[in-house]
């Protein structure tokens, strides 16, 4: 989740424009457009698989201060580290202790790549000396909810204190799940409109493909991506398929309405976050905000309100693409790798639409509540699976990564990254029925081989 860096004081917000000038300012030419990665990761403890506390000698607060050791400054909140920022971008903390890149925003999938390899590099390096591990998956394969520490962070005791109060599973989105997502750019509101809506009707085929979430406090949990089912039932204000993106007139005035639709939580107030949750963000541009009477918003306040509305796609100054569960090294990298094929060349683009384009809002959203169960079985609107949906929408990834010709030193194009989803759609096996096969053959139901077999 997003992590405040900045304490300067923003312009008062004066009318609507201000904040459609969010949106809108976003857009860039093509040659500036640009890849910005996020992947978290679970820190346990190497010894017994413990995950650790904040404050415990090895835990988490010293696995940031060892980060610094490579050139992170550490951003404080209340007198806790809390993030690091630093060339490539924040490292930062989930709620209960998982480590976070957000990476910088970088040019091509070479040097995304290139940024994940030094974070983990520089992570297991700290962590070899802490005693401490990092697991690629979406979702803790063994811990209780009880069993997890909980981050000293501001906005995390807001967000626990409501989650229970709009669904039964937004403690464990919190607690207990990672991800993977890219952050992509695009030239205008309509070409921002053309890539919201591939990116959200194809959402589904990444969940799918990056499935990585089938065990829950050490058994098969019945999903292949829990993780991606725990937000059907978070808090239905601020998550789902967005039905609205699909129809005419879709723009930046529209996705403005729904996030100032979507309940607050929290308002950042001299160094504190102050609990507004389930109040309105248009009674705040009134000056009623019933615990800043008077009191009007600034622009953070409204960038800090978009990143707490989570749909499959989010919209802020540049599109978020958050449907992928965790994993490991190969998927950090094909996940923007998918996503920068599909939207970054015009002809891809185009014809990804042309496999969804014709479904209807009802069949959108049953492609959604199926997938975390079937993953590549599910069936998909007009007859198929979506493991051949699948194979289409990554062969037409791999031609725009072909046709964009960005290449290494060695003189290799961006089109390697996808292999590791190749290898899926040819195998028909996603991580998730992979690691039940393991669980359920050779490792004869031990969660803890997972530890042994599948870190980073």
């Amino acid at each position: 989740m997003t992590t405040r860096t900045d304490e300067s004081e923003s312009p008062l917000i004066e009318g609507r424009d201000d904040l459609l000038k969010v949106f809108s300012g976003g857009a860039k030419p093509r040659e500036s457009w640009r890849i910005g990665t996020e992947h978290e990761k679970f820190v346990y403890r190497t010894a017994d698989f413990r995950a650790p506390s904040y404050d415990e000698p090895g835990g988490i607060r010293d696995l940031l201060m060892g980060m610094t050791e490579f050139g992170w400054s550490p951003v404080i909140e209340n007198g806790n580290v809390i993030a690091l920022s630093g060339p490539d971008g924040t490292i930062s903390l989930e709620p209960a202790g998982q480590l976070e890149l957000s990476g910088a925003a970088l040019t091509d999938l070479h040097e995304t790549c290139a940024e994940a390899g030094r974070h983990l590099k520089q992570a297991k390096a700290i962590g070899e000396r802490l005693g401490v591990g990092f697991l690629g998956l979406g979702m803790w394969p063994d811990k209780t909810r009880a069993e997890l520490p909980i981050m000293p962070k501001g906005r995390y005791a807001i967000m626990l204190n409501y989650m229970p109060k709009v669904g039964s599973l937004g403690l464990d989105m919190m607690l207990r799940t990672c991800t993977i997502q890219v952050n992509l750019d695009y030239s205008s509101e309509a070409d921002m409109v053309a890539k919201f809506r591939v990116g959200l009707a194809l959402q589904p085929v990444a969940t799918a493909l990056f499935a990585n979430s089938p065990l829950t406090e050490g058994k098969p949990n019945g999903y292949l991506s829990f993780r991606s089912h725990i937000w059907e039932d978070t808090d239905p204000d601020r998550t789902g398929m967005l039905p609205f993106v699909f129809e005419e007139g879709f723009g930046y005035e529209r996705y403005l309405d729904y996030a100032l639709d979507v309940p607050m939580y929290f308002v950042y107030r001299d160094g504190k976050y102050i609990d507004v949750a389930g109040e309105s963000f248009r009674a705040f541009l009134d000056g009623k905000l019933p615990q800043l009477p008077g009191e009007k918003p600034r622009l953070t306040d409204f960038t800090d309100h978009l990143s707490t509305a989570f749909p499959e796609v989010r919209l802020k100054s540049f599109l978020e693409m958050r449907g992928a569960d965790g994993g490991r090294w190969g998927k950090i990298c094909a996940l923007p790798a998918l996503w920068v094929g599909l939207l970054y060349d015009d002809q891809a683009l185009g014809a990804a639409w042309e496999l969804a384009k014709h479904w209807s809002i009802e069949e959108r959203e049953q492609l959604r509540h199926d997938v975390p169960k079937l993953g590549l079985r599910t069936p998909v609107p007009g007859g198929g699976t979506m493991l051949e949906l699948a194979r289409q929408v990554v062969a037409i990834a791999s031609q725009g990564l072909n046709r964009r010709a960005r290449v290494n030193s060695a003189g290799d194009n961006e089109s390697g990254f996808l292999d590791p989803l190749h290898d899926i759609v040819a195998t028909g096996q996603s991580p998730a029925d992979r690691l039940l096969d393991r669980f359920n053959g050779e490792w004869q139901g031990d969660v803890r081989r997972i530890y042994q077999e599948l870190s980073f």
